[in-house]
């Protein structure tokens, strides 16, 4: 056999071996990729696309233990079984979508934003004190526009809006501001402002759950 063939001939096979051990692994990295979008659609709401208590709370505990000026907001659509009751259910699911797409937007890449159930939800985000009134008003306005269905038909939505910042409140502790916002939250519902706990809220005693009302919170952003 000629030299040259004999080059080739071990070309040939070499290349051979490594197209065989590629196909495994090929395989595995298509698994790999599988699995992760399994993951991340397990860890997101099907519906809003937000992230699901549990990641979201990971992801809100990684923030709060990395950056300051941080600010914990809860929000809840206002009204929302009359939605269902008139309109019908696609209707309130595409204001809960509506709403999931708008915090986000409002929240930004950086932020924690989730779905915790129902109409509630909650987001982390990294927000100055002297821009949270700002802030707030904004997501207000933004909560407050009219959600345009499919068909054409107009729901007029509203949502309440409470925060608890780590400035304020001197603490990273998730559970605390999460519900002192909440305590907040409960303190303008209804009222189409936003309202920004005090350290009275921190401890406002839970009723079936959810913080029991006390007076005298800061609110801002009325909606005309």
């Amino acid at each position: 056999m000629s030299p040259l063939l004999r080059v080739q001939g071990r070309i040939g096979q070499r290349t051979l071996l490594l197209t065989t051990a590629a196909v495994p692994l090929t395989g595995w990295a298509v698994h790999a990729t599988v699995l992760l979008k399994q993951l991340a659609r397990k860890d997101k709401d099907p519906l809003t696309g937000l992230l699901r208590r549990d990641a979201y709370t990971a992801r809100a505990r990684r923030l709060l233990s990395r950056r300051d000026n941080l600010a914990v907001v809860m929000v809840d659509a206002d009204h929302f079984k009359a939605v269902n009751d008139t309109m019908g259910h696609p209707a309130g699911d595409a204001v809960l979508a509506a709403f999931g797409a708008r915090l986000t937007a409002w929240a930004g890449p950086r932020a924690s934003v989730g779905r915790l159930g129902g109409d509630e939800f909650a987001a982390v985000v990294q927000v100055p004190a002297a821009r949270l009134e700002q802030r707030l008003a904004q997501l207000v306005r933004t909560l407050h526009a009219p959600v345009v269905l499919e068909d054409g038909r107009t729901v007029n939505v509203a949502a309440s809006v409470g925060a608890a910042s780590t400035g304020v409140l001197g603490t990273r502790d998730l559970t605390v501001l999460q519900r002192a916002a909440d305590a907040a939250l409960y303190d303008g519902k209804h009222s189409g402002r936003a309202a920004v706990a005090s350290l009275a809220h921190t401890t406002v005693p839970s009723i079936n759950g959810r913080r029991a009302r006390r007076p005298g919170t800061a609110v801002w952003g009325r909606v005309a």
